[in-house]
């Protein structure tokens, strides 16, 4: 089996994975990084967005060989006690039912504001749409979205 490098959070990571194993699963079953939820394994629903050179991609459709020269940052390394602008309008707007697709949520919105740190309600749900959220908390979601761009800026 091939070794690969990556760098997640800042850290060098080696790993001893096939080529086409998605990011999600060396994350979660080879380095114990479980803030990544799997959702639907399509990259269709969002729970296992992350960022690659900072940009939000969804780890269940990238496979290892893909990110090997790249920097991932994880919903663990998004801040070290949930300091983040995003992390902490989320509390602020009370915005989990259940949870389970927040970190995505907040992976995806932390890189859409810091490519659009002052955007407008429509800009906030087109970037967002792509995350689902079951319990249908969309509404708390941008009204969050719109208190960390406001905090950020």
């Amino acid at each position: 089996m091939p070794t690969y490098q990556i760098k997640v959070n800042g850290s060098s990571k080696t790993v001893d994975v096939s080529e086409d194993t998605p990011v999600l699963w060396v994350l979660r079953d080879h380095l114990d990084m479980v803030g990544t939820k799997y959702g639907c394994g399509i990259g269709q629903c969002g729970a296992c967005t992350i960022h690659v050179d900072g940009t939000a991609m969804r780890s269940c459709s990238l496979t290892v060989s893909q990110v090997a020269d790249k920097s991932i940052t994880t919903i663990e390394g998004l801040s070290e006690f949930g300091e983040h602008p995003v992390q902490q309008a989320w509390k602020e707007v009370d915005v989990p039912q259940c949870g389970y697709c927040q970190a995505g949520q907040i992976m995806t919105a932390s890189a859409f504001l810091e490519s659009n740190p002052n955007p407008t309600e429509d800009e906030i749900k087109n970037a967002m749409h792509g995350n689902i959220c079951r319990c249908g908390t969309y509404n708390r979601i941008y009204r969050a979205v719109e208190k960390a761009a406001e905090n950020m800026g």
